[in-house]
């Protein structure tokens, strides 16, 4: 079909010096009425489901109007290894955006994914991008927004209530009073079968639609999931970061006797879940990616699954509408697509491929975001985001800053809510020239996925001219296809301009993009070893003896074909967070490795990995309020 691709109106910008507080600005913006932005994109009405006057869910239907119309330019934007402070790499995403737009005339679009609210009141703040280069409204982007982690943590913690509800009931029911609950007669006398129950039967190869036509021995095979409740790897979830829900115990009520037992929480984006509602591609693969999720096995080693469970559907119907991705715009106006949250370190840690796909059909240009360093996000965007979706990138963009090179180099220990040391904001070209070396590591893990790559070395107010050039100029002699300095904090789209120009000019460049690893014909551990190797620089790999007997066991299970989702610290190229800089010499160790077969990955956790963070002792939350006069929301950054 015919379909015109065009930049929308930009939204003014007043500048201020010295740049006040995010929410500050984003309260001071121009913000469109969402309709009248859908509009200039070329959404149509009935294709918005609106959540307010400034954001809307858009319905998954626009993906088969627009279904001939060519794709974008596909950008992925990541950054070398963060200090705890990270680098803007979320406000360089944006800033690029704003600079195609606002400033180029260019159609884009940006795809980012939902923050939690356990980083937001925690230690990290916000995540909407910052200074004069956000998503607006801001508080509803970092807050709840449209609802979709909370349909996750119902979703997740209906299956865990079913997990335990169904040990606790064939424990105490025989065979036929268990068929009986699970398949009653009607008012009439008569039994049927739902959709789910075929389903499992199907799965048993029982070929039989009347439920009074089961033998004994299919009932007992019907009924009997008879889990392991050692093998339980389903947790519960909440989006708050609450360290004492690391390690429980549950069934410890009156009526629950023998079946006390331990697990615990994770933090609501490390569910398999949200991994799904990222990786999937319509409503009929999320039913079904959920229906395979693997949370258990069973006392003959066998893989219990949420379909077995009979849970899927109903966890499919909490998501029905978290599947549609959130339209917002940022402070110039542009159009962004903010869906999904996996954690980079944890899971894999991109946004979705449906916001991606609708994106592409939408704009020329599509900028998504990858999680963390690119030794995690990005090569997790390459082979496994990029093998579900069948979407080819045209260009990285690896954010660089002065200071997170300079930690690199052997700086002072940098730490969240406490100033800089001096070293960070005065030029000292010696110590940047050591830390470089995690800058040319990232440009050539890019490059080995055969992408032209694009150095944007985001500039701090004390950064001087010496030091950035030199990054510049470092960056260029490691292969990167060009390096630009951006200001595009105090500047917006404005302070991106020669960012974007490079940006346009590297999808424009012959590019052979490759995966690091096939997935048929590779083992588990061979691709452990390949990810470790050539993404960061280790001499090998220790398995540890769990892991050796989840390797033995999915390879028994057919999961060995699956990808690999790393779980590793995202503050070292390495598994050991204290080591900076291009680590040499070290080996990783492969504590264990769990499967998430529905999102369609393995993830091995390299050294110790929480799926739930903690609190600090002075906790962002300190400084959030309400305005009760006005209902604004204060403090948020």
């Amino acid at each position: 079909m015919k379909f015109n691709k065009k930049p929308v109106t930009p939204s003014p910008l007043k500048l201020l010096d010295p740049v006040p507080s995010d929410i500050d600005i984003a309260h001071g913006a121009t913000i469109k009425p969402i309709k009248d932005l859908a509009d200039e994109i070329g959404l149509l009405e009935d294709e918005l489901e609106l959540h307010g006057k400034f954001k809307a869910k858009i319905k998954l239907d626009v993906l088969n109007r627009l279904k001939d119309v060519p794709d974008g330019k596909y950008i992925d934007v990541t950054a070398i290894t963060p200090t705890p402070l990270g680098e803007g790499k979320t406000t360089t995403t944006v800033g690029l955006s704003q600079a195609l737009g606002a400033h180029l005339g260019k159609s884009v679009f940006t795809c980012i994914r939902q923050p939690s609210q356990g980083p937001t009141f925690g230690i990290k703040g916000g995540a909407a991008g910052g200074g004069y280069s956000q998503i607006i409204p801001m508080e509803d982007f970092n807050l709840h927004l449209t609802g979709d982690i909370h349909a996750i943590t119902a979703a997740n913690n209906l299956v865990a209530a079913a997990i335990d509800a169904r040990m606790y009931h064939e424990s105490r029911q025989s065979d036929e009073a268990l068929f009986r609950r699970l398949c009653p007669p009607d008012k009439n006398g008569k039994r049927e079968f739902t959709p789910i129950m075929i389903r499992r039967l199907k799965k048993l190869g029982i070929d039989k639609t009347n439920p009074d036509d089961l033998t004994d021995e299919e009932v007992s095979k019907f009924v009997r999931l008879d889990i392991d409740p050692e093998t339980i790897t389903w947790r519960r979830i909440v989006d708050t970061n609450d360290r004492m829900l690391r390690e429980i115990e549950i069934g410890l009520g009156p009526k629950e006797g023998g079946f006390t037992r331990r697990t615990g929480f994770d933090i609501s984006v490390a569910s398999e879940i949200m991994a799904i509602l990222a990786l999937t591609t319509d409503l009929a693969d999320m039913r079904e990616r959920l229906g395979r999720v693997v949370v258990a096995t069973n006392k003959m080693g066998e893989a219990v699954t949420m379909e077995d469970i009979g849970v899927a559907g109903a966890a499919t119907v909490l998501m029905k509408d978290a599947i549609k991705p959130t339209l917002m715009q940022t402070l110039e106006g542009t159009p962004a697509f903010v869906h999904a949250g996996p954690f980079a370190n944890i899971a894999h840690g991109n946004s979705s491929i449906i916001a991606d796909r609708i994106a592409l059909k939408l704009a020329d240009f599509v900028l998504t975001e990858s999680g963390f360093g690119a030794d995690i996000g990005m090569e997790k965007f390459f082979n496994i985001k990029c093998r579900y979706s069948g979407l080819i990138p045209d260009a990285v963009v690896l954010v660089a800053t002065v200071r997170a090179l300079k930690m690199h180099g052997g700086g002072p220990k940098v730490t969240a809510g406490a100033p800089l040391d001096p070293a960070y904001v005065t030029e000292n070209l010696e110590l940047l020239e050591e830390g470089i070396a995690n800058l040319e590591a990232h440009i050539q893990n890019a490059l080995k996925f055969g992408i032209p790559t694009v150095v944007a070395v985001n500039s701090f107010k004390d950064d001087t001219q010496a030091e950035v050039e030199l990054v510049r100029d470092r960056a260029i002699k490691a292969g990167a296809y060009n390096a630009v300095v951006t200001r595009h904090w105090m500047e917006g789209g404005k302070g991106a301009v020669d960012l974007a120009k490079a940006v346009v000019e590297a999808t424009e460049q012959p590019s052979d993009f490759k995966f690091l690893y096939p997935l048929e014909g590779t083992s588990i551990k061979e691709k452990i070893e390949i990810i470790c190797k050539e993404i960061y620089g280790a001499d090998g790999v220790v398995f540890e003896p769990l892991a050796e007997k989840k390797v033995e066991l999915y390879t028994k299970l057919g999961f060995d074909e699956l990808p690999m989702c790393m779980a590793k610290t995202h503050l070292s190229l390495s598994h050991d967070g204290t080591l900076k800089g291009r680590p040499t010499g070290f080996t990783v160790p492969i504590r264990d490795i769990r499967a998430s077969v529905g999102a369609g990955f393995l993830y091995p956790l390299l050294g110790t990995m929480s799926t739930m963070p903690g609190l600090p002792t002075r906790p962002v939350f300190y400084d959030i309020d309400i305005d009760v006069e006005t209902g604004d929301v204060l403090g948020l950054m």
